[in-house]
Order: structure tokens, then C-alpha cells, then sequence
């Protein structure tokens, strides 16, 4: 089982946003080791089922084998994701997620829950990451709360309170600022806010189509003014 290396947290995280899938497999690989340590390390197949469970995952997943490889290579290059080194024919792999994102036990599980669901109610929060870490009420968790947004690690979507919303730091840019954008309203409370099946692919590319045929259509009107210049 991944175990943090101390009992305090490493002062010199080194985390960087990641994609989707990278997200999602370093959800699953977190959750496996706290809840099914028997099965951790995992293997390829096992983090595509555990991407793509119906419960506990937001937005449900169809991911195949390259799926993950492909997000397990880009994890090891963050420096993340190991390959561990064992007898089998079969590859395995862990996290290195305490010293990566600088957090304790239960910091972990919250931030894990935000990974395999998005935004989510802090009561939701609190009840979900609780099967992997004891936290027993929702003042027990206001100071994991508080310490992951002051270092940047979690991001509160709307005011405190009743309902309030949060989600994980770990967004691409695009991704992020979509997400920002998003009046609280949008998201109802007590459920996960899924994103789009990638903001980035989705809002993004919908607003830059937009901006391209709005210039296709500017370049055309020029072209007509200029040949009726020309014109004798």
C-alpha cells in the first residue's frame, strides 16, 4: 500500500495540471491503494476497469488499454506514476502522489475524490472521500479544506456555506478557466458539476470554430470590396 513517507507533508511539491485521463487513472490508482490494497499495485487492466466503474465516477468512461497507457506514460513523465519492478510477466504500477502533490493521508483522499468526480458539494466531499480516510464531520474536514486552497490545490467555486462548492487544482488551463467562468447556479448542490467530456475539446473548440468562421467570412467580405476596386 502507498503510504505517505512522514508524518507531515513534503515541503517541496512538484504537481503540475494534467490532462482528462491523467486525472482519472491517478484517481484509481489513489483509491485502489486505500481501499483495495490487495489489488495495488495495479495493472493496466485493472486501472481501465476502475476507470470506467459506474459508481463513484464522474463522468462515466470508456476507456480502452491505450487509453491508459498513454495517460500512465504521460503521469511517469510528471514523475507521478512508476512501473514498479517484479517477477510477473504482467507490467504494474503505484503513485507518488503524497510527495508529488505534498499532502498527508487525508488531503489525499479528498483531493482523489475530487479527481474521479470533478466539483462536487463539500458534504458530498466529505462522505465520499470518508471510505478512504477517517473524516468524521464536516469540521473535521473545513481544515483539509482550508489548507489544500491555501496552497493552491483546491479551488472553491462558490461562496462559503450551505452547499458550497469545490474541486481539485489540477485542470489544464483552458479547462480551468471554463470552469471559472461557469456561474455557480449552473452547478445544482449535492451533485457532482461533470464537466464536459473535456472542457478544453469542448467549450474551447466550439468558441475557436466560432472565431474561425467569423474570420473565413471577414476575409471573404474583403475579397469582394477588393475586386470591386479593381474592377474598370
Amino acid at each position: 500500500m502507498t503510504l505517505p513517507p512522514s508524518g507531515t507533508a513534503p515541503t517541496t511539491p512538484t504537481w503540475k495540471p494534467l490532462d482528462e485521463r491523467q486525472r482519472r487513472v491517478l484517481g484509481v490508482l489513489v483509491e485502489k491503494a486505500k481501499t483495495t490494497p490487495a489489488g495495488y499495485p495495479m495493472s493496466v487492466n485493472a486501472i481501465v476497469v476502475g476507470c470506467n466503474q459506474k459508481n463513484n465516477r464522474d463522468p462515466l468512461t470508456a476507456y480502452d488499454d491505450v487509453d491508459v497507457e498513454q495517460a500512465l506514460d504521460g503521469l511517469r513523465t510528471h514523475g507521478v506514476v512508476s512501473e514498479i519492478d517484479w517477477t510477473g510477466r504482467v507490467s504494474k504500477y503505484k503513485h507518488h502522489a503524497y510527495d508529488w502533490l505534498g499532502v498527508n493521508r487525508a488531503e489525499l483522499a479528498v483531493l482523489a475524490e475530487l479527481l474521479l468526480r470533478g466539483p462536487q458539494t463539500l458534504g458530498d466531499l466529505r462522505a465520499r472521500a470518508a471510505r478512504m480516510e477517517p473524516i468524521e464531520d464536516q469540521a473535521a474536514l473545513k481544515p483539509i479544506v482550508d489548507g489544500l486552497v491555501a496552497r493552491g490545490l483546491m479551488i472553491e467555486l462558490s461562496a462559503a456555506g450551505r452547499g458550497q462548492m469545490v474541486t481539485h487544482a489540477l485542470y489544464l488551463g483552458p479547462e480551468l478557466e471554463a470552469l471559472r467562468a461557469r456561474p455557480s447556479a449552473a452547478v445544482a448542490p449535492g451533485h457532482a458539476a461533470p464537466l464536459p467530456r473535456s472542457a478544453a475539446t469542448s467549450e474551447s473548440s466550439g468558441e475557436l470554430q466560432a472565431l474561425r468562421a467569423q474570420v473565413a467570412d471577414l476575409a471573404e467580405r474583403v475579397a469582394r470590396l477588393e475586386s470591386r476596386e479593381g474592377a474598370p
